[in-house]
């Protein structure tokens, strides 16, 4: 049996187990991951967790996350190889059901004083995408205190550095100011190995014509601006208003995306990544006038925009356009075509929205996917720079003021620039690609075996079937959602016999919280809530008596 296969089999990548191999002799500190997005940092963290409670080697695990949505995919994903977490927790200590929590980075900055106090050497505590923690900043600085007392903390990046150079608590970085990771598994690695796919780059460039004060300027991305005409230049680019500009862009992205339906890929999805509310609106109607059908629109400042990306995630429709909302989290493997038009142009920014494109779907081949940009040089260099694996220096050099400027160029609305900018036509069209690491062709590689003795230990019948604490198999729903599933049941049991009897809420939950034993029903167990729920349907049924 080849190696591939014989990692496939156990559920397990070769880097994977490369990784659980490597920290097979940490046993305190900080220990990073850096890997490709889509490569499956999750998976090893959860078997790690595994191992350690199975071995008593710690009480606990904290999972931080940058946003609510994805403590329940922790949550989920944990669940399912035998972890149970409790999503987004008011205390560092489980419920008793529970083998740790899964809580945001902004929760943690609030509470940071009372974990701090509750937590010991024997948490271990897991940080996803912990470029977003910075040393001076609240969110590092809450989760530092948090956990400080912490023995272990595993932190977990595809990108992992910053656009504003803070350093990243607990990474450590060489003489110049590199990032050094333990563990290293880069796009290129993926892509060869056929975990990601590869993505080819197509920058548009032609004549682009603006007015900036008394002057008309009209020039190419390969003409050399002051930094000031580039930006404007670039601005130009990805107006919505001009019919030769990006609607042309939007039409060539969208036959690619039909392209890529037509070659198999029936329910394959595009992506653009807008500047701000108005410009994603004008480009939804855009993309209307060139499909025939509305795109999903996503805004950051919506309440139910992580709720929007789930039903397109889940969904067959053409095209989505987003600001703000395409960087963690957002996992919606049948993207194959996207359009960058965000104002920013940062290495991050720029990275997370390449890793939106290079997630593969279980059986289907890494295909290609298209990710149409302006010939910005700026971004040309990110793109090149995606290729040879961008190693971010933390002390800034002056020639690299433009490559890491975060400020977004100020809207065209502004007073000060409504006088002086005014975009006035574009006539561009795809230019040259840039073919992600070789192209559409995939070579597999040869994959090292790996040792036989850590792929028994993390086969799933060893750990994904099996509960880590108790060696009890686990259910097909993780704790939380079978918990979620019977405080809802309870809840509907309690109002039928409360409206039956006409008595308080208050009264009969008292009542059951006495029978079974607990103060609180939050505190009560799975175990404790079936008995509850048996108690209420004996009630409803006059079998037994509903009152203490």
């Amino acid at each position: 049996m080849s190696a591939t296969k014989s990692t496939a089999r156990h559920g397990l990548r070769a880097w994977q187990v490369s990784a659980l191999e490597a920290m097979r002799t940490w046993d305190s500190g900080p220990f990073l991951i850096s890997a490709a997005p889509g490569a499956g940092k999750t998976r090893p963290s959860i078997e790690i967790a595994n191992r350690m409670l199975k071995a008593r080697l710690i009480d606990r695990v904290a999972i931080v996350c940058p946003t609510t949505p994805l403590t329940r995919q922790w949550a989920l994903a944990a669940g399912r190889l035998g972890l149970n977490l409790q999503p987004d927790s008011n205390e560092l200590i489980p419920p008793r059901d529970f083998h740790g929590v899964a809580v945001t980075y902004a929760k943690i900055s609030m509470v940071a004083a009372k974990w701090g106090a509750q937590c010991t050497g024997r948490t271990l505590v897991i940080a996803d995408e912990a470029h977003h923690l910075g040393e001076e900043l609240a969110w590092g600085e809450g989760f530092a205190l948090a956990f400080r007392n912490a023995a272990r903390w595993l932190l977990l990046s595809g990108t992992p550095f910053r656009s504003d150079t803070t350093p990243i608590p607990g990474v450590r970085y060489d003489a110049e100011g590199v990032a050094v990771a333990d563990i290293a598994y880069t796009y290129a690695d993926a892509v060869r190995d056929g975990v990601c796919r590869p993505v080819t780059f197509i920058p548009y460039d032609g004549t682009l014509q603006w007015r900036s004060g008394d002057d008309v300027i009209e020039a190419g991305f390969d003409t050399v601006l002051s930094s000031r005409e580039a930006s404007r230049r670039y601005r130009t680019a990805i107006s919505a208003e001009l019919a030769d500009g990006l609607p042309r862009i939007l039409a060539a992205a969208h036959a690619k995306l039909l392209e890529a339906r037509a070659a198999g890929h029936r329910d394959a999805g595009g992506l653009v990544v807008a500047a701000d509310s108005d410009h994603a609106r004008k480009i939804a109607k855009l993309l209307k006038d060139v499909s025939g059908r509305s795109p999903t629109v996503v805004l950051h400042t919506e309440s139910g925009a992580h709720r929007k990306l789930q039903a397109f995630t889940d969904a067959r429709d053409e095209w989505i356009v987003a600001v703000n909302m395409v960087s963690e989290g957002v996992d919606i493997p049948r993207l194959r075509v996207g359009v960058y038009a965000s104002a920013a142009r940062t290495p991050l920014i720029f990275r997370q929205v390449v890793g939106r494109f290079v997630r593969t779907i279980a059986g289907r081949p890494a295909e290609m996917s298209w990710l149409f940009l302006p010939a910005d040089g700026v971004l040309r260099r990110h793109a090149a720079d995606v290729e040879g694996e961008l190693r971010h220096v933390l002390r800034r050099r002056e020639s690299d003021e433009e490559l890491f400027e975060e400020r977004e160029p100020r809207r065209e609305t502004e007073k000060s620039e409504a006088a002086e900018f005014q975009v006035i036509s574009a006539d561009v069209a795809p230019t040259s690609q840039m073919s992600l690491f070789g192209g559409p062709s995939v070579v597999q590689p040869h994959v090292p075996t790996p040792p036989p003795a850590i792929l028994a230990e993390f086969t799933p019948a060893a750990s994904a079937e099996t509960d880590a604490a108790h060696g009890e198999p686990t259910s097909r729903l993780s704790a939380f959602e079978r918990r979620t599933i019977l405080r809802d049941k309870r809840h509907r049991l309690v109002g039928d016999l409360g409206r039956r009897d006409r008595r308080p809420h208050a009264e009969i939950n008292a009542w059951l919280n006495g029978a079974v034993g607990v103060a609180r029903v939050e505190d009560a167990t799975l175990d404790q809530l079936e008995e509850s729920i048996d108690l209420l349907l004996d009630a409803l049924a006059g079998k037994a008596p509903a009152r203490r």
